[in-house]
């Protein structure tokens, strides 16, 4: 039998986050909450740089002006699950990355949900009309909500050790065999710089079906950074 996917380690993912991003592709995610389990597999990703993380300072991280009690879990070790609310609503999951006390995480964008899709479906129905299979990971609240963890209670889970945090489970396995066809550009909806040409952090599968739609942020936009 063939093995295409190994159990996730803090050395893999201890280099700088956009270096990592890349490799989570069609990598699984495995959740377990309530005895329901669910595992997806990652088809988008965007690399978030903390302040002072790699030769770039990174406008766009949550971590860009330092340590807080909000971005606490991007400072920890690699493989914990930085979970965080966006306007209020959406919990949104990262993959930590970099050695611990350098900031990074990389965000879960888009999945497929290759196993526990009626679980992945009553989820996201209590939140929102689903339509189609293909959305039910199709971006970061989405994804969010497929796979059952939420903030804050599962901020700061352990990916690789496999461990516990209010009831849910979660382990991240990678490809033995990285991707080779990976599409690259600026990350989706984030303002300014960050979100421009000079950010090129967001990747994904081409033509993958579960790959969100792109929107330039405010005050981002093709050509804008040349005028800068």
């Amino acid at each position: 039998m063939t093995t295409t996917h190994v159990p996730a380690t803090r050395e893999a993912l201890s280099a700088l986050p956009v270096e990592v991003a890349p490799l989570l592709l069609d990598a699984l995610l495995e959740t377990e909450l309530d005895g329901e389990r669910v595992v997806l597999r990652l088809s988008e990703v965007e690399a978030y740089h903390g302040r002072g993380t790699g030769d770039v300072p990174d406008p766009g991280s949550h971590a860009r002006m330092g340590p807080t009690p909000r971005n606490a879990t991007m400072w920890g070790e690699p493989g914990h699950l930085y979970v965080y609310l966006s306007h209020g609503i959406h919990s949104c999951v990262n993959v930590v990355c970099g050695p611990e006390g350098v900031a990074g995480g990389v965000l879960l964008r888009g999945a497929e949900v290759v196993e526990g899709a009626d679980a992945a479906r009553r989820r996201r129905s209590e939140r929102g009309v689903v339509r189609h299979d293909r959305d039910l990971a199709r971006g970061p609240g989405r994804l969010g909500d497929a796979s059952g963890l939420r903030h804050p209670v599962h901020d700061g889970l352990d990916a690789v050790s496999d461990g516990s945090r209010a009831g849910a489970r979660a382990r991240l396995l990678l490809p033995v065999s990285p991707r080779r066809d990976i599409a690259t550009g600026p990350r989706v909806g984030v303002a300014g710089v960050a979100g421009g040409d000079e950010f090129p952090w967001r990747f994904w599968i081409p033509d993958d079906p579960t790959v969100s739609v792109f929107r330039w942020g405010r005050g981002a936009g093709p050509g804008l950074s040349a005028a800068r």
